[in-house]
């Protein structure tokens, strides 16, 4: 009975995890520019039953799942105005390439509620998170005099964005497969909206009562296990 009581246990983190991925999914809700996850998950490793070492058999037993990735749907959201005198949204596909300051780390996002942040030589166009909006050469974007900008934030693509690393902040991190980044000047730079989230409310209550009847079967599968292996414990004694 072991192998069910751990096996429905598994299964019980793993909803867990699936139902923590969905709460940041709600929490981010009314986060501009923000793309939902969903969970992805992989069997862990089968074995035969009632055979020897080595010999396959058409009896194999699992012993659960793991939660190995989330996805992320880039999918073009809603437009909303502006809150500030510097945002923009991204019409198409793309996204505002950022350096940090501190590390020169570049990242992206589709957030674009941008600010203004003083440096020692003038001031410049950031982030939420102090990071630098690069324009279309890659270059930080500095403010004149009266707030006009010294170039406009530069849109980029790639040419596949699945399995992006989520880096915080809303921020991503290409990697390898996604290839490098390419100016996309056919997406179009909106100024004065800022792009909506696009988690979808309907289905992520779907989810959510999905998962959590999910994680209540398998409580009740690991209550099981342990009745049955105290009653087997109690006739041996």
């Amino acid at each position: 009975m072991n192998t069910s009581f751990y096996t429905a246990s598994r299964g019980a983190r793993t909803q867990q995890d699936k139902l923590n991925v969905i709460s940041n999914n709600f929490a981010n809700v009314n986060t501009y520019g923000y793309k939902a996850k969903s969970s992805v998950f992989q069997d862990l490793m089968y074995y035969n039953m009632r055979a020897g070492e080595g010999v396959a058999t058409h009896l194999t037993s699992g012993t659960g799942t793991v939660l190995d990735h989330t996805n992320t749907n880039f999918s073009q959201s809603g437009l909303g105005d502006g809150i500030g005198g510097y945002d923009y949204a991204i019409s198409g596909d793309g996204f505002f390439m950022l350096r940090d300051p501190v590390t020169n780390e570049i990242s992206y996002t589709r957030n674009g509620h941008f600010s203004l942040s003083r440096r020692a030589d003038g001031f410049y166009l950031v982030t939420d998170s102090n990071k630098l909006v690069l324009d279309e050469g890659r270059n930080p974007i500095r403010v004149q005099g009266g707030g006009t900008l010294q170039g406009r934030p530069g849109v980029y693509s790639f040419a596949s964005t699945d399995g992006m690393q989520s880096a915080g902040d809303n921020e991503y991190i290409p990697v390898a497969k996604n290839g490098a980044p390419v100016l996309n000047r056919e997406a179009k730079l909106l100024e004065g909206y800022l792009e909506l989230s696009n988690v979808d409310m309907a289905q992520e209550m779907a989810n959510t009562v999905e998962s959590s009847r999910a994680y209540s079967y398998v409580l009740k599968m690991v209550q099981s296990s342990d009745e049955i292996e105290q009653t087997i414990n109690s006739l041996r004694g």
